[in-house]
């Protein structure tokens, strides 16, 4: 069955295609029977495909449909490679793909572009499941760009809205950023090692490339480039949280199954790279150290429920890159499945919080929902129990490792460890602050739950996911053979469950116990100063403005009139006047001729003395 493999990519392209080559005009129904059953019967493949794997008892499957380049001695094929770590992407991808598309075909009820709603989805999950399953590095390019284009047309989508156009707009120009860094990377990786195949690129590389070296160093972090672009993580994080213009749907997708855990999956594929340069790798765990952190401090002062979330997101992806750079690689992946399940959750639920609530996004002007939406409060609960790592829920058996793989790892673990614990603290407090203001805060609106099958079925399936994904064992082990294992004390077990429920009981004492007006602390002095610098997102669209935009706008302006293009047109005009000054001596008259002809001849005649 593993030469079905080839499917799980097509089936969603075919459905891209049905839907693109209608031209918008198929009915809503079959539009939504093809958008989401595509992605479905892709689920369907892939377990087929994943089981036959899995029962195979061998470590790696390669297909190759067709050789896409050929150049000299350089080819490319087009080739699909499932392992262990590919094998948990295409599931976390096609199934919580598929619930989010079931979930979109209820919340884009009734839009006039609910066809090319569907032809973007797909499109944007065939990209990534070419992404995760790519063999070779240009393959793996096409679909990196591929899921980025996909992000501008689903982000925009709301064309008409000038807003939602700036928003896509801006994920697509910083995502390219750190594409082109990635470029660069693959052209220095195929220079040195002679292969831009994944796993001979790695092995060329392990045996020629001495552990620091140059090479090793410049390889690394231009990936690091493209992965910090696409995962957003410091400094290219703030196209993130503007994402969510675009419809609830795709937050989820995007947030979840999809786009954000590119970066991720790049790292821990090419973790062979960042074992040879052992500086860059623990820079990725500082990188993911201090977006988590940004990020936490953030989501607190946000008011719109998407962004809180959005924020989050880009926490949640830090913890990641953390255990990526103390090298808990299959830390990393287990995490990025959990946090797929609640992460979907919590993003489905706020779009169904959103629907009863008339599209109002505002968290203050929700409130005491607990009892006009019990539903979505129950799976709203559950999801951000999911988030904060509850005991006993998904998120706890996988954070659980990254901080105890941190607080074990000798070469700077413990300071990575300490960040990690104070984002769990900060998790426990912005996500129970936004749990209580919804559903426990001061009432001002009436909501009514909007029930159906196709909006509350997969929101169950992603509780249970939510609960019960941490007991799930992914099968890593061949492709991380030094699997990392964890022995902390008691006393560290408890600190680490313990010590982060503090933002629980801060988010309690101020958001329902009301001892803190919130109100008043951010409205003067340092709170507002500080709540104004949160909010901004450290100021970093702020610094992008003056490092970058205004620089740039400063030259635009100065070169309004081409001063740059004088140069080139000068030499132009330089060119014409000697040619109609030359063209002025032929006069057509022989005695004119002969007599050039001697003064040429006498001033040669005379240089040839002088010298």
């Amino acid at each position: 069955m593993l030469d079905i493999l080839w499917l799980v990519p097509v089936i969603p392209f075919i459905g891209f295609l049905i839907l693109t080559l209608t031209f918008g005009k198929l009915p809503q129904r079959p539009a939504g029977i093809v958008g989401a059953g595509s992605i479905g019967l892709s689920f369907l493949v892939a377990l087929l495909a994943g089981t036959s794997f899995l029962s195979a008892d061998i470590n790696s499957y390669s297909q190759t449909l067709w050789t896409w380049m050929s150049v000299g001695d350089f080819e490319v094929g087009f080739t699909l490679y499932l392992d262990g770590v590919s094998l948990v992407m295409m599931y976390v991808i096609t199934g919580i793909g598929f619930l989010i598309h079931v979930y979109a075909t209820g919340y884009m009820n009734g839009d006039p572009s609910f066809a090319r709603f569907f032809s973007y989805m797909n499109l944007f999950v065939s990209a990534m499941l070419i992404l995760v399953l790519a063999d070779n590095l240009v393959l793996l390019f096409m679909g990196w760009e591929g899921v980025g284009l996909c992000s501008y047309l689903l982000i925009g989508f709301w064309y008409t809205d000038p807003n939602n156009g700036y928003c896509a707009r801006k994920a697509f120009v910083m995502t390219r950023v750190g594409d082109a860094f990635m470029a660069l990377g693959l052209f220095l990786l195929f220079v040195s090692t002679g292969s831009l195949n994944i796993q001979e690129s790695m092995l060329n590389a392990e045996s020629e490339w001495i552990v620091g070296s140059g090479i090793a160093t410049a390889v690394t972090l231009l990936l690091l480039g493209g992965a910090v672009g696409k995962s957003a993580q410091l400094p290219l994080q703030t196209w993130l949280p503007d994402a969510m213009a675009g419809p609830t749907p795709i937050s989820a997708l995007i947030h979840a199954a999809t786009m954000v855990t590119a970066g991720v999956y790049l790292i821990a594929r090419t973790h062979v790279l960042y074992l040879l340069a052992p500086e860059v790798q623990y820079l990725v765990g500082v990188i993911g150290a201090i977006t988590l952190l940004m990020a936490g401090f953030t989501a607190l002062t946000q008011s719109d429920i998407k962004k809180v979330l959005a924020f989050s997101t880009v926490s949640q992806i830090g913890y990641m890159f953390l255990a990526l750079g103390i090298g808990a690689w299959s830390s990393a992946i287990f995490h990025l499945m959990t946090h797929a399940f609640f992460k979907a959750l919590l993003f489905l639920t706020a779009g169904s919080i959103i629907l009863a609530m008339h599209h109002e996004q505002d968290i203050f002007k929700m409130g005491g929902l607990r009892k006009d939406l019990p539903w979505s409060h129950a799976l709203f609960l559950i999801g951000t129990l999911g988030l904060v790592a509850f005991p006993g829920f998904s998120g706890f058996f996988s954070k659980e490792e990254i901080l105890a793989s941190a607080l074990e790892n000798h070469d700077g673990g413990f300071i990575l460890f300490l960040a990690g614990m104070l984002g769990a603290v900060m998790t426990y407090l912005y996500s129970f602050r936004l749990y209580f203001l919804v559903f426990y805060g001061k009432k001002t609106h009436d909501g009514h739950e909007v029930m159906g099958l196709h909006l509350q079925g997969p929101l169950v399936l992603l509780a249970v996911g939510a609960i019960f994904s941490g007991l799930i064992h992914i099968p890593v082990e061949e492709v991380f053979p030094h699997m990392e294992e964890h022995h902390p004390s008691v006393m560290a077990q408890a600190a680490m469950i313990l010590l982060p429920m503090l933002g629980f009981v801060a988010a309690w004492w101020v958001f329902i116990k009301g001892k803190i007006d919130t109100d008043k602390l951010t409205e003067s002095g340092i709170g507002a100063s500080l709540h104004r610098f949160w909010f901004t997102q450290w100021g970093m669209d702020w610094l992008y403005d003056k490092i970058i935009v205004t620089p740039y706008t400063w030259l635009a302006n100065f070169n309004r009139n081409d001063f740059i293009d004088l140069i080139y047109n000068g030499t132009a005009s330089l060119v014409r006047f000697c040619h109609n000054v030359m063209s002025e001596t032929q006069t057509g008259q022989l005695r004119w001729y002969a007599t050039t002809v001697a003064f040429g001849l006498l001033i040669l005649i005379t240089i040839g003395v002088v010298l």
